[in-house]
């Protein structure tokens, strides 16, 4: 499952739960407004939290790529050095 589908998932899950709160509450209205603005600032920082986790978790695996890319750079350079001197070496 992809993170965007799980983002998604989450969100709809977020908004069919204050809709069925409002819908089914025994409270008064303001009573239930307040009750949903509290769940939605809840569910607003629950969802900060595991976006900010998505978003280290994807610098941290970005950061990792990147090392492995400088690496086999590294060696496909020594590699063509190595291929230049033999050349030069035969030829010479």
């Amino acid at each position: 499952m992809s993170s965007g589908k799980l983002l998604l998932g989450v969100l709809v899950g977020v908004a069919a739960g204050a809709l069925l709160g409002i819908l089914f509450a025994p409270d008064k209205g303001e009573k239930t407004r307040k009750k949903v603005i509290s769940k939605g600032e809840d569910y607003a920082d629950s969802l900060k939290e595991k976006f900010d986790e998505f978003v280290e978790n994807l610098s941290g695996k970005a950061d990792e790529v990147k090392e492995k890319v400088t690496d086999f750079t590294e060696k496909v350079k020594n590699k063509v050095s190595e291929v230049k001197n033999e050349t030069k070496n035969a030829a010479g």
